[in-house]
């Protein structure tokens, strides 16, 4: 393929494709993950403090020490959990 208004045809099919292929990968990767959920949950596990962990786990040690922190302030200041005083 020739020059289109100055695009460079080859090299454009050539990122569609590409972009084709990663997202049917990313298609097939989320149904995997799906089936893991289902297979934990059949297993008695709670499938959203799972994904609360993985965020977690993803997070920098400070980052998820100073949101924790935060959480507990926020509970606190809300009378949901007593605090360091009572």
């Amino acid at each position: 393929m020739a020059d289109v208004g100055g695009i460079a045809s080859e090299q454009l099919k050539s990122y569609i494709e590409r972009i084709e292929r990663l997202e049917e990968e990313k298609a097939n990767l989320q149904a995997d993950v799906k089936e893991v959920y289902a297979e934990a949950k059949g297993n008695g596990f709670d499938t959203k403090i799972m994904r609360q962990i993985l965020r977690l786990r993803k997070m920098d040690h400070d980052d998820r020490q100073e949101q924790e922190h935060l959480l507990d302030l926020y509970k606190r200041a809300l009378n949901m959990e007593p605090g360091p005083e009572e």
